[in-house]
């Protein structure tokens, strides 16, 4: 199994926000939606969108902190987002993308076709699917011991 069955099942939705937005937007955003992350995009006349970073609950409960001092209502979104991103393609194994995400510890990753940003998987994501598979292989091994 690859990413793009899992897009194709999930869909190709990504909730973006811009690094101008303040933390507060973004944890508008992120409830109105019920999710984990926001993929962030900077809009450029000549290029178009172009992912420069996300921002995640996590992100955000850092920000918050008592040891940060920041404000939701004035910090930029750019003062706390993740710029070291990790990617993956469509044709990626779910394996190879679950070992990604384990060793990289994170839950949110961006999937690119072209360098043009195509969905996002989530590691809830890679794991029911893993359990899809698993499920599958255990009835038909179920099937082909009742057979034998």
């Amino acid at each position: 199994m690859n990413l793009a069955e899992i897009l194709k099942a999930k869909g190709s939705t990504v909730f973006t926000i811009g690094p101008d937005a303040v933390l507060d937007q973004a944890v508008t955003r992120l409830i109105d939606h019920n999710i984990g992350s926001l993929v962030v995009c900077a809009r450029d006349v000549e290029h178009g969108e172009k992912m420069v970073g996300i921002i995640t609950e996590r992100d955000i409960l850092h920000a918050c902190s008592s040891r940060s001092g920041y404000d939701l209502a004035t910090t930029r979104v750019e003062e706390v987002m993740s710029t070291s991103l990790s990617t993956a393609s469509p044709a990626d194994a779910v394996e190879d993308v679950m070992g990604l995400m384990t060793r990289k510890r994170i839950r949110h990753l961006p999937v690119l076709t072209g360098g043009r940003l195509v969905g996002l998987v989530s590691i809830g994501d890679i794991v029911k699917a893993q359990l899809g598979r698993l499920a599958l292989e255990n009835q038909f091994m179920k099937d082909y011991i009742h057979k034998g």
